[in-house]
């Protein structure tokens, strides 16, 4: 049986009905914008079975280990994803707001991917000070200051600069007339 499939037959239209499980396992294929959770690290769901009105109500955290690249050096960045949820399993799913309920088994895996997936960081930083690449030489500013000079002229903003004028005046003196 894979690890994800719990048991829930006893739990079945008994109201009240509760039972905890903790299951862990590899889920493939889970990354989003470069950030990973490794193929050969395990997913672990902590989750509290309810029997409701409606069906079989999950509640808990799902969990892994990720990796990926800082957004402003380009390091290597780890972490740990621990994301709640709380999630109804029906016999007949209604799309994209509950789960599969089958006659004695409920399948995790559907939950914990994309508990996972919507937890996982879009942008990681190695640090919340992290200094970053110079734009011009590239060496990494978090190791040492580099020998550019700083240009307070953009190249790529050069027509926009024009517009501005030379006169260089802020948007608050040019709108106050």
């Amino acid at each position: 049986m894979h690890p994800f499939v719990v048991k829930v037959g006893p739990l079945l239209h008994r109201p009240g009905a509760r039972r905890q499980a903790r299951v862990s396992g590899r889920i493939e294929g889970l990354s989003v914008v470069g950030t990973t959770v490794p193929d050969d690290a395990d997913v672990v769901v902590d989750t509290v079975l309810e029997w409701v009105s409606d069906g079989l109500l999950a509640t808990g955290t799902a969990s892994a280990p990720w990796v990926g690249e800082c957004r402003r050096c380009l390091g290597a960045v780890t972490g740990e994803v621990g994301a709640e949820f709380c999630e109804l399993f029906e016999e007949s799913p209604r799309e994209g707001e509950s789960y599969q309920l089958r006659p004695d088994t409920i399948d995790l895996t559907p939950l914990a991917r994309e508990t996972v997936l919507l937890d996982l960081p879009l942008a990681p930083l190695c640090r919340a000070d992290c200094r970053g690449l110079c734009p011009v030489c590239g060496i990494d500013l978090n190791q040492g200051s580099c020998a550019c000079t700083e240009s307070s002229l953009d190249p790529r903003w050069a027509a926009l600069d024009v517009l501005r004028g030379d006169a260089g005046l802020s948007g608050e003196s040019r709108s106050a007339g």
